[in-house]
């Protein structure tokens, strides 16, 4: 079985030697929206080691503060593409908002954290200890499904028991947490970080969750028609990408160097977030995982049902990826994401 999987490794990366990287760009001029996350890094490092450049793009990068302001800013043209979590883009498509995944940024990475007064003599907590509290988080995030998911299975019920408050962003749901009003908050990265150095306690990260476990978090999001009219430029923005995590994994040092020109936090906290083995920022579609996760939002009554395949494009990463091995045939780290992106597509 081993020897039939390599042998179609071996076709499908030299089908894509083909497909070349002497295309010509439909657009050299290329916006990127991200949040204030650590975890959108290979936007950062593709700007910084010049790799968007090394594929014929000028990227200039545009921090916002929420998925419904980079949606927003993909269809009004101001954005090419954008990082955008994985609930509030599966629940955009079910309204009928025409924007497609085409890649990865960011898996797990999330939980919620909670004022140290509270966690005071226990030496083991659950999601329980929730239970009476006031609960800052933001509506249609991957952290607030989440979170109604756990209260569910421990049979809390959201405003009897536990009090969420919700914010429009992650930066406010955190930033409420100074307040007397509010006892523990939602985050993602670097939220975690800052929030222990707060002196506040982690109530759970989502990847020590079994259900959530290599959890999608942030994807690559554009309008469905800019997908199909500027194939070229998507191609060489996702091997930019690709080509990010490589030196992501080879270059630690360099990488916190590149994350904190966008993500001004202390070095320390940015090694935690990217290295820490909370997440992994990696440029794969995880088409599979964000499929059973839509299953899941929509039979928890989240978001209504729509069919996910019109928008869901495998194909520009896979010729990215395999241009890049044709290239590089040796390369391991290349090598890797081939054998996960042909046992999860």
């Amino acid at each position: 079985m081993k020897k039939i999987v390599l042998t179609a490794l071996f076709f499908f990366v030299f089908s894509q030697a083909a497909f070349g990287t002497d295309a010509k760009l439909e657009q050299s001029a290329f916006s990127l929206g991200h949040l204030n996350s650590t975890a959108h890094l290979l936007g950062f490092v593709a700007a910084e080691e010049g790799f968007f450049k090394e594929e014929g793009l000028d990227v200039t990068l545009t921090q916002l503060s929420s998925a419904g302001e980079l949606v927003a800013g993909l269809e009004s043209n101001k954005l090419d593409a954008a990082f955008v979590g994985s609930v509030p883009a599966v629940t955009f498509q079910s309204q009928g908002r025409d924007v497609t995944v085409f890649g990865g940024a960011m898996s797990n990475g999330h939980g919620y954290v909670i004022k140290s007064e509270f966690t005071k003599g226990l030496k083991k907590w659950d999601i329980g200890i929730l239970k009476g509290r006031n609960v800052a988080s933001v509506k249609n995030s991957v952290q607030d499904y989440e979170l109604l998911v756990l209260l569910k299975n421990a049979g809390l019920e959201p405003g009897k028991d536990v009090n969420v408050v919700y914010f429009d962003s992650q930066r406010d749901a955190y930033t409420a947490l100074q307040s007397k009003e509010i006892d523990a908050a939602s985050v993602y990265s670097p939220y975690a970080s800052l929030a222990r150095g707060a002196g506040h306690e982690v109530v759970y990260y989502c990847s020590e969750v079994e259900i959530f476990k290599d959890q999608p978090c942030c994807r690559q999001l554009a309008l469905t028609s800019a997908l199909k009219a500027k194939p070229n430029t998507y191609k060489a923005f996702e091997r930019a990408l690709i080509k990010a995590y490589k030196f992501s994994r080879e270059n630690r040092e360099k990488t916190i160097d590149n994350v904190k020109k966008y993500i001004d936090i202390d070095r320390n906290y940015i090694e935690y977030e990217v290295y820490g083995g909370h997440s992994a920022s990696k440029p794969d579609p995880d088409k599979q995982a964000t499929v059973a996760l839509k299953k899941g939002i929509v039979e928890f009554g989240y978001t209504k049902d729509y069919d996910i395949e019109p928008l869901y494009d495998t194909v520009l990463y896979k010729e990215a990826l395999g241009s890049l091995i044709a290239e590089n045939p040796g390369d391991a780290i290349y090598r890797e994401l081939l054998e996960h992106f042909v046992k999860y597509e």
